[in-house]
């Protein structure tokens, strides 16, 4: 019985299946010849179409984490770089002498 409904399972989803590859064409398949006012439109639509890419202007690099992250050093760094030159050196016993 299992066997049976197996079979069954499987017939159901080959059904589509098999209807879909029927209606996609393959690699090989050859359609009909084209006419010269066919040939030349493809070829207007194609200079078009780089004329198009040519009008589109680059860009530079995209950081998608710009605005999440700091460029520069942090804060705290920055505040603790300008504080420590301006301490001074304490004096030892040995630099008193």
């Amino acid at each position: 019985m299992r066997v049976l409904g197996a079979a069954a399972i499987a017939a159901l989803l080959a059904g589509p299946v098999y209807a879909q590859q029927k209606s996609v064409p393959q690699y090989g398949d050859v359609g009909k010849a084209k006419t010269q006012s066919e040939i030349d439109e493809e070829k207007a639509t194609e200079r078009a179409y780089k004329r198009s890419l040519d009008n589109v202007p680059d860009k530079g690099p995209v950081d998608p984490w710009g605005n999440a992250r700091t460029v520069g050093e942090p804060k705290a760094a920055k505040a603790d770089a300008k504080a420590a030159p301006a301490k001074a050196k304490a004096k030892t016993s040995e630099s008193a002498k």
